[in-house]
């Protein structure tokens, strides 16, 4: 079976947030039309306390029960069957959607009898990265969808960076509609 994670497609992550990939808003509607293709549909979400040691190397972001955490109103939420929450604990950074800590997430996709993962959201060189190298190293094919992922630009460079270690780890880079 596949199925589709969306990793951290969070208010905070977007235009006009603490923490914003520039293109963010572009692949909202990729997001919402690619989730019809999908019988399973996962996201994961940054879910911070207000004191946390990633709060030491990126701006405040994404806190619990805040309006940067919420999924923007523009994604269709009603397909979306699970939501995994990460980085919940202070000492946490939790950029994977696999060290989610409301589900084991896995274990939740064995259940269903997932096989081939597809992932898309925010942001290329951190979480999107991170899940796509956990869900390779787990033994999911493993699929992103480029014109459905954006970067932060944090740095010069990484989001090539991000999209060649995903690549040469055995991830397929596709562009769906």
């Amino acid at each position: 079976m596949k199925a589709l994670l969306i990793v951290d497609l969070q208010n905070d992550f977007l235009p006009g947030g603490a923490l914003p990939a520039p293109q963010g808003n572009q692949i909202i509607p990729v997001i919402n039309q690619l989730m019809n293709q999908f019988s399973l549909v996962i996201a994961s979400r940054d879910w911070h306390p207000k004191d946390t040691v990633h709060f030491d190397k990126w701006p405040v972001h994404c806190v619990a029960e805040t309006k940067g955490a919420d999924f923007p109103a523009q994604l269709d939420q009603s397909n979306i069957e699970q939501v995994v929450q990460k980085g919940t604990k202070d000492s946490d950074d939790g950029y994977s959607a696999f060290e989610a800590t409301n589900l084991n997430l896995d274990n939740y996709l064995k259940k269903n009898q997932v096989s081939e993962l597809f992932i898309c959201g925010l942001t290329t060189e951190y979480c999107v990265k991170t899940t796509v190298l956990d869900a390779l190293k787990l033994g999911y094919k493993t699929v992103v969808i480029k014109n459905a992922v954006a970067g932060v630009h944090a740095q010069p460079g990484d989001e090539d960076r991000a999209w060649e270690e995903m690549k040469n780890q055995g991830a397929t880079l596709v562009e769906l509609a």
